[in-house]
């Protein structure tokens, strides 16, 4: 990605096997003066709470120290922990692991971009993205089950929508835009690969820079829609 070196990059997640990924890949570009990780297991200043609204304010703050941020990519999700996990059937609904899925899936990533959209750039090309996935598309649902993920996800998107109409006025070359990665080697993914094509399993590595590819290519006109890991278009 071009940026001239003046401007920093920002990997909310990066603790995690795609965020850390990226953070890496970025890095290694050198294509930013800066590139900041955050994550919830860092500390000082590189630590962030998606449930903890300021520390996201106390991260932009940091980063709105400059250089100025020209990147942000969300790199969070949850689709288990512990006990809890992708619903089978409507009975297995619970309220209290719902609230957890909304409250990193949809919630956090819109509160990352309520306090760090504002510190881009009001003029050129930025980008900010947050990693969302197939399953949440409505129109692409054929086997339900997973409710809380994919509505969760589906909230994410409508998010984006939203955010890349209001970015828009404020920058008219800012790109707001939802990633699927596809099914990535990661602890998320772990239980659930068994059922994964050949080939269709890829390391966090490749699959950073399969984003990062897909991030380069993005236009204007490309504001507020979800794209996989090829650059295709998901609908809604």
């Amino acid at each position: 990605m071009t940026t001239g070196g003046k401007a920093s990059a920002v990997i909310i997640g990066a603790s995690g096997g795609i965020g850390g990924a990226l953070e890496a890949a970025l890095i290694e570009e050198g294509a930013f003066a800066v590139v900041h990780g955050f994550a919830r297991s860092r500390s000082e200043a590189q630590h962030i709470d998606l449930r903890d609204e300021a520390s996201i304010a106390s991260a932009a703050a940091h980063v709105a120290d400059g250089p100025v941020p020209t990147l942000v990519i969300v790199a969070t999700g949850l689709l288990h922990d512990g006990d809890s996990g992708p619903e089978k059937a409507l009975r297995d609904l619970d309220p209290e692991w719902l609230a957890q899925l909304y409250a990193i899936n949809a919630i956090g990533p819109a509160l990352v971009a309520k306090h760090f959209l504002p510190i881009m750039p009001r003029t050129g090309r930025t980008l900010f993205a947050a990693l969302s996935a197939r399953v949440g598309s409505i129109d692409d649902n054929r086997l339900g089950g997973w409710h809380g993920y994919r509505a969760s996800k589906a909230a994410l998107n409508m998010l984006i929508r939203t955010l890349a109409i209001e970015e828009r006025r404020r920058n008219d070359r800012g790109i707001v835009v939802s990633l699927h990665p596809g099914t990535v080697d990661t602890f998320l993914s772990r239980p659930f690969q068994g059922n994964v094509p050949a080939g269709r399993l890829f390391d966090p590595e490749r699959a950073a820079l399969q984003l990062l590819d897909v991030i380069e290519g993005l236009k204007v006109p490309d504001s507020g829609k979800l794209f996989d890991f090829q650059g295709e278009e998901i609908p809604f």
